[in-house]
């Protein structure tokens, strides 16, 4: 008889009364401790607390820890029917609550994520209904008789199943553990925002390596024919794969250094941004505009990069003008001083300088050297605005601008 038979027969015991009001005492019981322990913290990332009661772990996991010790001690009595199929239904709660509460702490603007929650959430279901039904037991019986030969090992599709389940749960346990020791020890004991994520990046990999070996241990694989697979991974890291490793090590070398920090405004190849973050393989660099740039952490290592940002947040502009032989130097100095000055973002110390840079037929070149404060809010804005005032002040003044000798040429 099935656990759904025996609760259609027990629905008409008068029984099924203290089994129905011993299960709302613990799923109220699950409630109020959920509630309790659960203020303040929600929406901050907490796996075992949500924005709500229901949406963390701790509320399923305690409704199953009650309503498992119910029915251990109302089996001494009477028939438990009711709890034999919400027992199911708690454990496919904890299941699904567990990974989506951990896949979205640690990868929370993942679709891949969102798409792993659904899949085990219909499986979870799945065996709900299974265990309920009576047709768990049988279902595992016939997986188990279905094998197939891998070499001279012959394997059950069962087994498979196993390693696959085994496999996942410990990788939801490492990464559960990883994001708790991220969330309550590196970011309170490390300040440094690129050192706390070197060091969560080195956490997160060796426990999802320790807890790989462990599942495999586990489920009687051979570690040492893992030696085979690590000398296949050295032959091709020595043959193809020298790029993506000089990639990870030069990633590990820049955290480690702090050469480059996230928030650095660089130059790079060409490219100007401030470092938005730093990945093991890549580093990621926005631009003023909004574009974004995926610079491989090799070339951050061998090439020079300019970083803006390491010293001072003030920069040193030049802007260039030509001006007809007849002017007068010295008016034309003050000119370009007084426009710079009067531009924004234009610091009054250290004062702009106006130079006469060269003399040649065709007019005399003036270099106006000026320096600009926050230079990550864009560069070109405030060269543009000491054009606009330096043409306004010399077209006031009647000084006549002419056309560079490489320009005359070009035009010729």
């Amino acid at each position: 008889m099935s656990d759904l038979q025996e609760l259609w027969l027990d629905l008409q015991s008068p029984a099924i009364v203290l089994e129905l009001l011993g299960l709302l005492a613990c799923i109220g019981l699950a409630w109020c401790i959920s509630w309790v322990l659960g203020r303040g913290a929600a929406g901050r990332g907490s796996i075992l607390f949500g924005r709500r009661v229901v949406d963390g772990l701790l509320f399923p996991t305690l409704s199953l820890v009650f309503t498992f010790g119910l029915k251990l001690g109302l089996l001494k009595w009477q028939h438990v029917p009711v709890l034999k199929v919400v027992l199911p239904i708690l454990v496919s709660l904890v299941i699904i609550r567990l990974i989506a509460r951990v896949l979205t702490a640690v990868f929370p603007a993942s679709q891949g994520a969102r798409a792993i929650e659904r899949v085990v959430s219909w499986l979870a279901w799945v065996l709900a209904v299974l265990w309920i039904t009576g047709l768990l037991a049988p279902a595992i019986e016939e997986l188990d008789s279905l094998t197939f030969t891998l070499g001279k090992t012959r394997i059950s599709v069962m087994h498979v199943i196993d390693v696959v389940m085994t496999s996942s749960f410990v990788l939801v346990l490492s990464l559960w553990l990883s994001a708790a020791i991220e969330n309550r020890l590196l970011n309170r004991a490390v300040s440094d925002l690129s050192m706390r994520r070197v060091a969560s990046n080195a956490l997160r990999a060796i426990l999802l390596l320790i807890g790989a070996l462990f599942a495999l241990s586990s489920l009687g694989v051979d570690l040492t024919a893992l030696s085979v697979l690590g000398g296949a991974l050295g032959v091709g890291i020595g043959f193809g794969l020298q790029k993506l490793a000089a990639n990870y090590v030069s990633g590990f070398v820049i955290l480690l250094e702090r050469s480059l920090r996230i928030g650095d405004y660089v130059r790079v190849d060409g490219f100007e941004g401030r470092v938005t973050d730093i990945k093991t393989r890549y580093t990621l660099v926005r631009a003023n505009n909004g574009s974004e740039s995926v610079v491989p952490n090799e070339l951050l290592i061998t090439q020079r990069v300019e970083n803006l940002s390491l010293e001072s947040t003030n920069m040193l502009q030049t802007c260039t003008f030509w001006v007809g032989l007849e002017s007068d130097v010295a008016q034309v100095q003050a000119l370009l001083v007084g426009a710079a000055l009067s531009a924004p973002r234009v610091m009054p110390e250290p004062a702009p300088v106006a130079l006469l840079a060269e003399v040649a037929p065709q007019g005399l070149r003036f270099t106006l050297n000026f320096w600009m404060d926050d230079p990550a809010n864009g560069q070109s804005s405030a060269r543009s605005g000491v054009n606009i005032a330096t043409l306004a002040a010399l077209r006031g003044a009647g000084v006549l601008l002419v056309k560079s000798p490489q320009e005359v040429v070009l035009r010729t």
